[in-house]
């Protein structure tokens, strides 16, 4: 009878010397659980993406050149970057040898309205002697071609008149719309050439972006669609499309489209950028960007079960909008999915629950 009681005794004192070391063990791994919140998957509309890059361009760009040759630049009133409205003054050039062939001609128009009287003068003579006799009609045919001789010199002095005044107008070079000045190569003091290139401007600051599309989405693009594009300083610019180009080139089976941007957002020409052309809505199972796990380049999120454990569940992700992420398969509406903080959770871990306020 010793035995048993000896070997009952020991077998509570182990109890109690082990007891204390487990409760503390188990107390320290219950504290040690991640708290998370849980957030089901929302049904949202989004519109259909079709990804696209390209360069930043004028919408047209205006070349400004001298229309006369010969002549010195002797006033250069803007710069690279002048923002110019219609018709303001860019260049002047000398007009001190325009202004005396202005006054040559004037003096030569002069002298032909003096001839043309006299012949006028005469034709008118001949006309009423003509019944008369007093004058052959030789004389007479003289006089009324003097008259026509007369009248067409003047017309054409008048129209070298004209013409040295255009010729005093193009001495003054101006815009010819309202724009942004990005190249000059007008220099003070150089004698121009007809056709000289003096400016290079974007018409109207408008710039629009030429996305290069895959020709299989070009049924599905057209005029007035929304369009999404990542601004050079990590804004997103608000675009429509414009035209969509004619042709597909052979060599990347492309096409461009045209974007239209808000004349106030300005960027830069000539940088390359991305964006999305947005086609028709359509239905998205959504849930927050914080939700998904990224491990070995796949996408994952955890759930939560009734018994506190989280599972890991490989997804795939779709469209991207608002701090949120289309999940296309693997989980559903009904799921529970921890909505942050998934990176420092392994598969069949056991979360406290955070209660929603």
């Amino acid at each position: 009878m010793r035995k048993p009681s000896r070997l009952f005794a020991a077998a509570v004192v182990a109890a109690v010397l082990v007891s204390p070391l487990r409760s503390p063990m188990a107390q320290q791994a219950a504290a040690t659980a991640l708290t998370v919140s849980l957030t089901t998957p929302a049904q949202r509309n989004w519109p259909e993406t079709v990804p696209a890059s390209g360069w930043l361009k004028p919408w047209q760009e205006a070349v400004i050149a001298s229309e006369t040759s010969g002549l010195r630049i002797t006033d250069v009133l803007v710069d690279v970057g002048s923002v110019v409205t219609k018709g303001q003054t860019l260049v002047r050039l000398s007009q001190e040898s325009v202004l005396a062939d202005l006054r040559k001609q004037e003096a030569a128009v002069a002298t032909a309205k003096a001839s043309l009287s006299k012949a006028k003068a005469n034709a008118e003579r001949a006309r009423q002697l003509q019944p008369s006799g007093a004058l052959s009609d030789e004389k007479i045919v003289e006089y009324l071609a003097d008259e026509q001789t007369a009248t067409a010199s003047l017309a054409s002095e008048e129209a070298a008149l004209d013409s040295e005044k255009i010729k005093l107008a193009q001495t003054t070079i101006a815009a010819v719309d309202d724009g942004l000045i990005t190249s000059r190569s007008a220099d003070l003091g150089a004698v121009v050439s007809a056709g000289t290139e003096l400016f290079r401007m974007v018409r109207q600051q408008r710039i629009e972006w030429q996305a290069e599309v895959s020709a299989r989405y070009l049924p599905r693009i057209s005029e007035g669609l929304s369009v999404k594009v990542n601004g050079p300083e990590g804004h997103a610019i608000e675009g429509k499309v414009r035209l969509v180009g004619p042709s597909v080139s052979t060599d990347t089976s492309r096409a461009i489209v045209y974007v239209t941007l808000p004349v106030d957002a300005r960027p830069r020409t000539g940088l390359y950028v991305t964006g999305d052309i947005e086609l028709e809505t359509s239905p998205a199972l959504t849930v927050p960007e914080t939700a998904i796990v990224f491990r070995d380049g796949i996408s994952y999120v955890f759930t939560a079960s009734e018994h506190q454990r989280v599972q890991r569940v490989r997804v795939e992700t779709g469209r991207r909008n608002n701090g949120e992420v289309e999940i296309v398969s693997g989980i559903d509406r009904t799921s529970k999915v921890v909505a942050s903080g998934g990176a420092f959770l392994a598969d069949n871990d056991v979360v406290k629950i955070a209660e929603k306020n």
